[in-house]
Formats: structure tokens, sequence, C-alpha cells
């Protein structure tokens, strides 16, 4: 008896180092959880973020404990890319946002029209989507696909009424990024430099690759059996992200 309790406590530890290895160093699942990602990603979106994409720090590891005190393996991020990371003013909640200013780069909000290096960024409008949530809070918005300088195309979204407008310059130091969110008026991101601010190369925990479940939290529980087809989302199930 007392044989069969030790080896079923060495494999639960096994399993548990497995775990946390696979978190750590590969493959680790994120819950969306606002709507400062629409419509890229919806509340209720479950996603999974490779580590490896670009590199390992601490906050590779559950909990930011780990044996790793600069970044190696480092691989440049792309422009464009959906990327979560830790927050600088905390180095403990995750966001989850699209990178847009690499270091050296400055950033401008003109007139509602996003500058990078001087260049405004081409958006055309989309007419299939007018309302958009912030929160609880149902708003209508414009939606417009916006094209990087690097061609790297993806869907935003800006309210029709009170559109943020006008900004400071951003100037991105050296080994830091500058995120926004793709719902424009409802995300706290780089903008605002005393939450978030400039991400450094450090706090960035992986590469938002693709949703493989989602629910309509709004519309029910997922115990809610007989309600699923409302509430599932199974057209994003598996959908890559952009």
């Amino acid at each position: 008896m007392k044989k069969i309790i030790i080896d079923n406590v060495k494999t639960l530890i096994y399993a548990l180092i497995i775990a946390v290895l696979i978190r750590s160093l590969l493959i680790q699942p994120f819950y969306i959880p606002s709507s400062s990602m629409e419509p890229s990603l919806l509340v209720g979106d479950r996603l999974f973020v490779t580590k490896l994409s670009y590199g390992y720090s601490k906050h590779s590891f559950p909990f930011s404990i780990g044996p790793i005190k600069n970044r190696i393996l480092f691989s440049e991020p792309n422009r464009g890319d959906v990327i979560v990371f830790k927050t600088p003013s905390d180095n403990r909640t995750d966001y989850i946002k699209r990178l847009i200013g690499l270091p050296g780069d400055k950033l401008q909000f003109i007139g509602g029209n996003l500058y990078l290096n001087d260049i405004e960024i081409l958006k055309s409008k989309i007419t299939y989507k007018s309302k958009i949530y912030c929160g609880e809070s149902i708003v209508e918005t414009f939606v417009f696909k916006e094209k990087l300088i690097n061609g790297k195309e993806y869907l935003t979204t800006y309210y029709k009424n009170g559109s943020y407008q006008n900004s400071d310059e951003f100037y991105v130091p050296k080994d830091h990024y500058f995120f926004l969110g793709d719902n424009r008026d409802c995300s706290k991101d780089s903008r605002f430099l005393s939450s978030v601010g400039f991400v450094h190369k450090d706090n960035l925990v992986g590469k938002a690759q693709f949703i493989f479940f989602s629910i309509n939290m709004r519309e029910g529980s997922l115990f809610d059996i007989w309600n699923w087809k409302k509430i599932l989302r199974t057209e994003r199930f598996f959908k890559k992200i952009i």
C-alpha cells in the first residue's frame, strides 16, 4: 500500500514538472477578458501563445519566477504581431496587444490618424460592422483595415464620435516596444505612459498564434448545455490570429 502511494505521488510530481516545462518553454493558453482587441479577439476567446517565438525571460515561467536574469535565445518580434506581455507598471499583469512600434521608432496620432516615423499608416474603411463592445457598453464605430509599412494587415475600430485624435510624439527607446489595442478607443496601451507605456523586451511572454476555443459569455454560461448553439462560437475554433 505504501509503495502504491509513493508511486502515485511520484507520478503526480513528474506530471507537474512536465506541465510546467511545457507551459514555460513551449506553449501556454490564455483567456481574453476584455474588449480592447476587438474585432480581432473577443471576450471569451481562449488562445495559445508560443513561448519560443521571442526567446525566454523570467516571465516565461509561472509567476515570473525563473532562473533567467536577462532574455535568452532572443528573436526580434515583427511589427504587427499580437503579443502577450507583462505590464511594466507591476511586471505581473498579462496584457495582449498588437506590436506597432519597434526600438528607435517615432509614433504620433494626428487628426485621428496614426503616423509611424512621419509616415501615415494607411487604413481603408470596412462597412460590415458598425457596433462593438467597450466593456459592457456597445458603441458605434468605424471599422478599418490597417496596413503597416511591412505589409501586415489587420482590422481596427475607431469610435464614430469622440475618437482619439491627437497625441504627443512617442519615441521608442532601445530594447523597448510600443503596443496598441485594435479597439483603439477602448484600450489601455502604450499611449498611457503611467500604466503601460513602452514595454521592455524582457517583458514579452509570447506570440499569440491561434484561438482554440471561444464562448460568448454575454449569452450565458458554458453549463447551459441547452444554449450551446448561441454560446459557443464554433466559427472561431482553431482560428489563426493575424
